[in-house]
């Protein structure tokens, strides 16, 4: 029998799979249990030991892995995964069809488009000035366009956009925006190619066409 804890005003779709030890709807700081609204939509699987604060808002045929911590007052769209030991902070924004891999961070104020892709151990920030007297109100997350790409170990810095099917290398430190179509690598990140000239993704668009 399957052990967890599910707070007040949580709404869950069916066919939900919830493994032990989950909890859902835990009420941030000042808040009172069951006062922010938790909608889970069907076909869920949330995995041993996760944890969703209140507030949240996600969409259907939603995956955890083991150890995912999502924060208040998200928007997630449909078909997301969110990979083992992965956090995500509060008033981020997910697409349709986002894949986050293990061990990723991904701060408050926090964008990522439909379709988007973040390798395992990528780090987003969102702090310009970290304890700075103004920190709290300067906050502001990188933006990941459609189908962008950011490979494993990447740090992306507060307020970058990656444009749409862009891709960043690994182990990347992305300083500025990323032009749409564009391969990025090095720190700071550099344009070294474009995602039209890699043979791997053209192969793969030729073959969607048989």
């Amino acid at each position: 029998m399957s052990e967890h804890t599910i707070y007040p005003n949580v709404h869950i779709g069916p066919e939900a799979q919830i493994g032990d030890y989950v909890v859902i709807g835990l009420p941030p700081q000042g808040k009172k249990p069951g006062e922010l609204p938790t909608v889970i939509g069907a076909n869920a699987v949330i995995r041993s030991h996760t944890v969703i604060y209140a507030g949240n808002t996600i969409g259907d045929n939603f995956q955890t892995g083991h150890a995912v911590m999502i924060r208040e007052s998200n928007q997630i769209g449909d078909n997301v995964s969110i990979g083992t030991h992965s956090v995500v902070e509060h008033h981020v924004k997910l697409g349709n069809g986002v894949r986050i891999h293990s061990q990723a961070f991904v701060p408050e104020f926090s964008t990522v488009e439909d379709g988007a892709w973040i390798g395992p151990n990528v780090v987003l920030t969102n702090a310009r000035y970290p304890r700075s007297p103004h920190v709290k109100e300067e906050l502001i997350g990188p933006t990941i366009k459609s189908g962008a790409k950011i490979g494993a170990n990447s740090t992306l810095l507060p307020g970058v956009t990656i444009g749409c099917n862009a891709l960043v290398g690994a182990g990347s430190v992305v300083v500025r925006d990323v032009p749409s179509g564009a391969v990025v690598a090095g720190n700071p990140a550099q344009v070294i190619n474009r995602i039209k000239d890699l043979e791997a993704y053209q192969v793969s668009h030729d073959r969607s066409r048989q």
